[in-house]
């Protein structure tokens, strides 16, 4: 692969990502890649953006993301297109979504260059109400009522099946996102490969198991207001009643990976 044009992403607030990032950006000049950076990081050679939006229609060739997972979250909700993703583990907590950490920077970029590496694309998930459609999830969409003092009734369809039962909230899983809050909930593990989804009840009145289907075309209604949270991240509303329509994006996410591994994120887990 030729790296020449790349994006340098820190994590938010994280003066050693930002450190770790100038790091990274010098090692790329010094091999004559266009780069670019996401304020605040500013390194004299590159080309500073104010906001990772900013980065959408750039026609880039590699992103290196330099934190924990949230990082990944919000770097791949930001890039449109299929730019492959290299995720460095700086500051994270576990770095399930990471594939190197900074001492293994210098070697993933021969490697890289050299062609050995693999593109992993992931399942992510969309969902829209009101006529709108909100980012999109690599992990979840979890739709949770607002009136905190009553307990709704959701309605979920999928192909031509329909469950219907009170609870808190529900939670639409990729493979991807299946080590995620899915998981915290009981709700299983699956293989990153897979093309379904999981739908996961939160606490339901009687008991009722995560679901997994295809990754069709899955509506949610509630019988009070509720938000729509996309990867714990973003949050948008839905009014009583209203269908939220949750659905596989167009476009996947993009990992570049260094070597094959099976259930990677069970690995980063301590299973």
């Amino acid at each position: 692969m030729k790296l020449q044009r790349v994006a340098v992403i820190s994590k938010v607030g994280s003066a050693e990502s930002e450190k770790a990032a100038s790091d990274v950006v010098k090692k790329l000049l010094a091999k004559k890649s266009t780069v670019y950076t996401v304020s605040p990081v500013e390194v004299k050679g590159a080309l500073q953006v104010e906001a990772l939006e900013d980065l959408k229609k750039a026609r880039l060739d590699l992103a290196v993301t330099l934190g924990g997972d949230g990082t990944t979250l919000r770097v791949f909700r930001g890039l449109e297109n299929e730019t492959p993703i290299l995720t460095v583990n700086v500051g994270g907590n576990r770095g399930i979504l990471s594939e190197i950490t900074m001492d293994e920077f210098d070697g993933a970029i021969s490697q890289i260059t050299a062609g050995r590496f693999i593109i992993d694309r992931r399942t992510r998930v969309v969902a829209s109400c009101g006529g709108k459609e909100f980012p999109p999830a690599l992990n979840e969409i979890y739709i949770s009522r607002t009136n905190l003092t009553k307990t709704s009734e959701i309605e979920i369809k999928f192909q031509n099946d329909t469950v219907k039962q009170k609870m808190d909230g529900v939670i639409v899983a990729t493979p991807s996102g299946s080590t995620g809050h899915s998981f915290s909930l009981g709700g299983p593990i699956l293989h990153e490969s897979l093309n379904v989804l999981i739908i996961t009840p939160v606490a339901p009145v009687y008991r009722l198991e995560s679901i997994v289907v295809p990754d069709e075309k899955i509506e949610i209604s509630c019988s009070h207001d509720c938000s729509i949270v996309m990867d714990a991240q973003v949050v948008k509303s839905a009014g009583y009643g209203e269908t939220i329509t949750i659905k596989r994006h167009k476009t996947p996410a993009v990992f570049l990976r260094l070597k094959k591994r099976g259930l990677r994120q069970m690995s980063k887990l301590g299973f």
